[in-house]
């Protein structure tokens, strides 16, 4: 039975821009078969020559009866979300298949918005890694296919850095004394989901949770989160965060680092590729990957990240829409494919056996069973909202530290209320 749905307020500019790529005349609920299948994802692989294209086009001269194209979103996950919702309480029929932050599986089901997979379920946990699969389900059932998994990594100049830095403290006080010429560490520091990204593991690395297991309780530490927020703050003040911090999300970051402005970067396996393959950046063979620090110099914690695939319940072609996301989640060439051409870290368990060799699956190798999720609840958008309102002013020094922290705690005991 199809739950209610809860709608999401957005600006109108982004409507009119949903509106733009939705069909006229397109009630949805119906199935048809063959037809064009639309696989709405964004991100800098969707892009033309990016991998996810790459997929579709395999996916095409295997089924030419129901290809699929890509209806690109924007780079940013919380714009992603926001086109995603208007086609999808308005019960529109325009995407097929939903290319969805690991974090959207709680809301989307409790929406209504997507087609169980529950009768696929075997083949697909089979093929996958543990947490990828979990990821994709929601109150016990498969709500998506795991797609990709993803880390943050920590980029450094290897021509600049002889050691890659264990500690934040040691990465700050080698960014502020490097060369004067570039800038120290770039990461995603502009106000939307990646800043909550970038700051929890800051607060996670000094050993805050937020919720315990079944996130009936709040364990966040006040003390802790002040710790992580006066760390960014300074960064800022002392130099350490490279010009353009508090406004870079990933694809800023990324230019900003193989531009050769910066010396430090914090991103996700992606980025490795497209530096390897430009040749005209300063970073091109002088960088090097290593896991992210935390403040006491044990171990590494790392937010997990990733895209599974999901069938909207409002697509027109909802069988062919289901082989699709299994495919793509249990081809092997696909899933290799993500991996060797676009340092994206793939779902599929048996893949990882072939890439020992491969710099960026091996360093994932030790950072994926540490990296950390965020909560998949229903209510995680609002709650990074409020995080972003309450952390982000505190960090450029426009409002109180503490008073920002406790803000957040008292949004998650709302959360869990």
């Amino acid at each position: 039975m199809r739950k209610s749905t809860r709608w999401l307020v957005v600006g109108g500019a982004s409507a009119l821009i949903v509106a733009a790529c939705t069909p006229a005349g397109d009630d949805g609920g119906g199935e048809t078969a063959g037809g064009e299948l639309v696989w709405a994802i964004g991100g800098a692989e969707a892009q033309p020559g990016g991998v996810h294209q790459q997929v579709a086009e395999l996916w095409n001269e295997e089924n030419p009866e129901t290809p699929i194209r890509i209806e690109l979103l924007p780079e940013a996950a919380d714009q992603q979300r926001e086109q995603q919702a208007l086609e999808l309480q308005s019960e529109g029929s325009g995407f097929d298949v939903l290319g969805m932050d690991v974090i959207w599986t709680g809301e989307y089901a409790e929406n209504g918005w997507l087609e169980s997979l529950e009768d696929v379920r075997d083949e697909i946990e089979e093929a996958s890694i543990p947490g990828a699969f979990e990821s994709a389900t929601w109150g016990g059932e498969l709500w998506a296919a795991p797609y990709n998994t993803n880390a943050g990594l920590l980029y450094y100049r290897s021509d600049l850095v002889d050691t890659p830095p264990t500690t934040w403290d040691q990465l700050c006080q080698t960014a502020t004394q490097g060369s004067g010429e570039i800038g120290g560490f770039i990461g995603q520091g502009a106000q939307y989901e990646g800043f909550v990204v970038n700051w929890l593991e800051y607060y996670w690395s000094a050993g805050g949770e937020l919720f315990n297991d079944d996130q009936s309780e709040v364990l966040f530490d006040t003390d802790i989160a002040a710790r992580a927020t006066q760390f960014m703050a300074d960064a800022i003040s002392d130099g350490c965060y490279a010009p353009g911090f508090n406004t870079a999300q990933e694809e800023e970051a990324r230019n900003e680092f193989q531009q050769g402005n910066a010396m430090f970067m914090r991103n996700w396996p992606y980025v490795y590729s497209l530096i390897e393959q430009d040749t005209a950046s300063p970073a091109n063979g002088n960088f090097d990957i290593a896991p992210l620090p935390t403040f006491d110099g044990d171990g590494t914690i790392s937010a997990l990240g990733g895209f599974n695939n999901a069938v909207s319940a409002f697509s027109d072609n909802i069988d062919a829409a289901k082989d699709f996301v299994t495919w793509a989640a249990t081809n092997e060439e696909a899933q290799s494919m993500l991996a060797t051409e676009g340092s994206v870290p793939p779902t599929m368990a048996s893949v990882y056996d072939q890439l020992a060799d491969d710099p960026v699956m091996s360093l994932l190798g030790e950072i994926l069973p540490d990296a950390k999720p965020r909560p998949p609840a229903p209510s995680w958008n609002e709650i990074s909202v409020e995080m972003q309102r309450a952390l982000f002013p505190a960090v450029n020094g426009q409002t109180d530290i503490q008073e920002a922290v406790e803000q957040v705690r008292s949004a998650l005991e709302g959360a869990v209320e």
